[in-house]
């Protein structure tokens, strides 16, 4: 395994001793991965292939039980559905690549691939924490506000929100790469972590990050913290309103309705928080594992945490079983009697 060059990268950022010919932009960066030692990585591909597939197959099951169940065409699941179909696209950006280098000696990404890798975490990243704050509002709506719900969550506002959790979301990513990628990689390519995350590559570069991290630390702050404060402003209103409420099974009913979101939100922005709101600096292999919980586990479980705590959507996912089942026996009837199924 390749070793970083610390002490080159230390000359070279602090002293001009570095030639022109070593501050060439790098072709390819090495990923370190979670674990460097040969008997971890056979294991660690079970069960990341097994994470990966999880979380396929249950954000997938909520989008096509949302989709073709009536009973949940309202904002509250438009909005999961985008979350799910967010979730599949953020697993999708990082574990593939994972389980490649999981199987392989040579654990490199091409620096366009580790830019590209970078946008679309960070793009599909900030959806999620925009959508979980457009459904925190839908909840609080539904809640403080339940005579105006239907005009109030309109569908056109709802796919205005949408449309600027992603446009936001677009712009704040590329930003990020733009400045990364003004920076100038002279010696180290190793990386310390599992995919091309901001603060691992950054960590790399021998020329001044201080742009980058006064960026990370202002519009990078306000960013994660503007739909964060959303969420809270909009749960301490929803606690006011259940609060009035006389009867504790209205009070039991009310609150029912957010447990799930509020479960994912904690998770999310727990794990979130813990990584990034400290200095590049003191970024460690702590860093790294607890990156797991929003890039991974985050997404395998909401389509658990959703169904099991929501009864209309177990309604939507077991009508949605049966309507397989049914299709599934059907032309299993029609092949076994040779009969042309429409």
């Amino acid at each position: 395994m390749q070793e970083p060059l610390i002490d080159s990268v230390s000359i070279c950022r602090y002293t001009q001793a570095c030639g022109m010919s070593n501050l060439t932009r790098v072709s390819e960066f090495i990923l370190l991965g979670l674990s460097s030692r040969p008997e971890d990585q056979k294991p660690l591909f079970a069960l990341f292939l097994i994470l990966y597939l999880v979380t396929l197959l249950g954000n997938m099951l909520i989008i096509l039980a949302i989709r073709s169940d009536p009973q949940l065409q309202n904002p509250m699941y438009f909005f999961l559905s985008i979350l799910s179909f967010a979730d599949i696209c953020y697993t999708t950006v990082i574990v593939p690549k994972m389980l490649v280098n999981f199987l392989s000696e040579k654990k490199t990404i091409s620096y366009a691939g580790c830019l590209a890798q970078m946008y679309f975490f960070l793009v599909f990243g900030n959806m999620d924490s925009y959508l979980l704050a457009a459904m925190a509002i839908d909840r609080y709506v539904a809640i403080c506000n339940p005579f105006h719900y239907v005009t109030v969550m309109n569908h056109r506002r709802c796919v205005l929100l949408l449309a600027f959790s992603v446009a936001f979301s677009y712009l704040h990513s590329l930003l990020h790469v733009l400045l990364v990628n003004q920076l100038t990689f002279c010696a180290s390519n190793v990386i310390h972590h599992f995919f091309c995350d901001v603060n691992p590559v950054m960590k790399l570069s021998c020329s001044s990050t201080f742009v980058n991290e006064v960026v990370a630390m202002t519009e990078g702050m306000a960013s994660v913290m503007a739909p964060f404060v959303c969420i809270i402003i909009s749960y301490l209103r929803i606690l006011i309103a259940i609060c009035k409420i006389p009867s504790a099974a209205g009070k039991r009913k009310a609150f029912s309705t957010c447990s799930s979101h509020l479960t994912v939100v904690t998770l999310f922005y727990g794990s979130i928080s813990f990584v990034y709101f400290h200095p590049l600096s003191s970024y460690t292999v702590k860093d790294r594992i607890a990156t797991i919980n929003y890039t991974v586990l985050t997404s395998v479980l909401n389509p658990f945490i959703y169904s099991l705590r929501n009864k209309d959507m177990k309604r939507g996912l077991e009508k949605l079983v049966s309507k397989i089942n049914y299709q599934v026996d059907r032309f299993y009837f029609a092949k076994t009697n040779k009969i042309h199924v429409p």
